[in-house]
C-alpha cells in the first residue's frame, strides 16, 4: 500500500526534465525499462518497457510499482499489450501522485504536477511509431476527483498533436460508459477504438474544458 505522506505541494517534485536527468538508482536494467523518476517517491511520471511500438496505457494514478516488480494493474497492461501486437507498453496516469487507494488522492490538483506530467506524456508520444496507441484505462475512479476529467483532456490535447489513436479494452460502464480498468481482463482482450473526446463532453460536459 501507498498513502501519500503529504500533498504534493509539500513534497520535492522534481520537474520532468530534472526527473530524467537525475540517475540514482541502478537496480534494474535501463536498456529494458524506462522509469522517471527512477527511485521511489511521492509521484511518477511513467513506467514502462523500452520499444519501437509501446501501448501507451493512461490509469488514474500510480500505485507501488517499479522496474521488475510490476503490480497485478501493470502485469495486465503489459500482457494485453502483447497480446495486441505491440512490442512495449507504457503506463503515464491522468495525475501522478501516489496512491494505493484512489481516495487518497489529494483533493485540489497540483497544477506544476499536472503540468510535468503532460511533458512526460508528450515525450513518450514523441518517440512512438506514428501514430501512437493510447489506451485509455482509468475505470470509473474518474469519478473520483474532481480535476482527472480536466487532466484527461489535456491528455486528450497532447494526444492530438501527435495524432494518437485511442482505445478501450473490455466493457465499458453501463452507467457513464467509462472505459474498463486493466485489473480482471482476460490476457488476450482485444483493443476497442474510443473516441476519448466525445466520451468526456458527454458525461463531463463544460467540466472537461482543457487547462490553459
Amino acid at each position: 500500500m501507498h498513502i501519500p505522506k503529504s500533498t504534493t505541494d509539500q513534497a520535492d517534485v522534481l520537474s520532468f526534465a530534472a526527473a530524467m536527468d537525475q540517475r540514482t538508482y541502478n537496480g534494474y536494467n535501463r536498456e529494458r525499462w524506462l522509469y522517471v523518476p527512477d527511485f521511489y517517491t511521492e509521484y511518477r511520471y511513467i513506467l514502462g518497457t523500452r520499444g519501437k511500438k509501446p501501448l501507451i496505457a493512461i490509469g488514474v494514478n500510480p500505485s507501488t510499482a517499479e522496474p521488475d516488480h510490476l503490480d497485478n494493474t501493470l502485469k495486465s497492461v503489459e500482457r494485453i499489450a502483447w497480446a495486441n501486437g505491440y512490442d512495449s507498453f507504457m503506463m503515464v496516469n491522468v495525475y501522478a501522485q501516489r496512491a494505493t487507494a484512489p481516495e487518497d488522492m489529494e483533493q485540489n490538483c497540483n497544477p506544476y504536477l499536472h503540468r510535468e506530467n503532460l511533458l512526460a506524456l508528450e515525450y513518450v508520444l514523441q518517440r512512438c511509431q506514428s501514430p501512437p496507441s493510447m489506451w485509455a484505462a482509468w475505470g470509473t475512479i474518474i469519478e473520483m476527483r474532481s480535476y482527472l476529467p480536466t487532466c484527461v483532456m489535456d491528455m486528450i490535447r497532447v494526444g492530438e498533436t501527435y495524432g494518437a489513436r485511442w482505445f478501450t479494452a473490455g466493457p465499458r460502464s453501463k452507467k457513464g460508459g467509462h472505459p474498463h480498468h486493466p485489473l480482471y481482463l482476460k490476457k488476450d482482450t482485444p483493443l476497442d477504438p474510443f473516441d476519448a473526446r466525445v466520451y468526456c463532453a458527454k458525461l463531463f460536459g463544460k467540466h472537461c474544458a482543457p487547462s490553459k
